[in-house]
């Protein structure tokens, strides 16, 4: 089972997972909005779209729909950014918006790195800028490990 650790200051979270794939492929994976589509929902269908302008300052977006769960009295999520690193297939990073946060203007920071590592690749998603976004941050602490999971099934399948 994978999990997510949070940083002694409650800033950042990290998650890791191995994946049986090259860096190469991992970075289509979570790069291209094709893919992400497919392997970012839920087996529930709740994913709106998702779009990705794939190169540094690009514009990035998700939305769902109505949700069972409520955070921050939010059921139906959006989520903007612009990626800041584009560095394939080492890193991508991007911030994220979040219109459940507390602040909803709040940035915060997605970074993805790929490590070659026993013939697959090490993913190391880390979101920091949440020690203001109790919420959420506790949201995201059991949501990533759901993400990377998702990440890993679909490349490997």
């Amino acid at each position: 089972m994978t999990q997510t650790i949070a940083t002694p200051d409650n800033d950042a979270l990290i998650t890791e997972i191995h994946i049986a794939a090259l860096p190469e492929r991992v970075f289509q994976a979570i790069s291209s909005e094709q893919e992400q589509r497919i392997w970012w929902d839920k087996k529930d269908g709740s994913l709106r779209n998702w779009d990705m302008d794939a190169r540094r300052g690009g514009k990035w977006k998700f939305s769902s729909k109505r949700a069972a769960k409520t955070i921050n009295g939010v059921t139906e999520f959006a989520c903007t950014g612009e990626i800041l690193e584009f560095d394939p297939p080492r890193v991508l990073a991007y911030t994220w918006i979040a219109n459940w946060h507390s602040d909803k203007t709040r940035k915060t920071m997605v970074r993805w790195e790929l490590i070659p590592k026993d013939g697959g690749t090490l993913v190391k998603v880390t979101h920091s800028g949440l020690a203001q976004e109790d919420v959420a941050r506790k949201d995201y602490q059991g949501g990533w490990p759901g993400v990377v999971e998702r990440l890993k099934n679909y490349i490997e399948k």
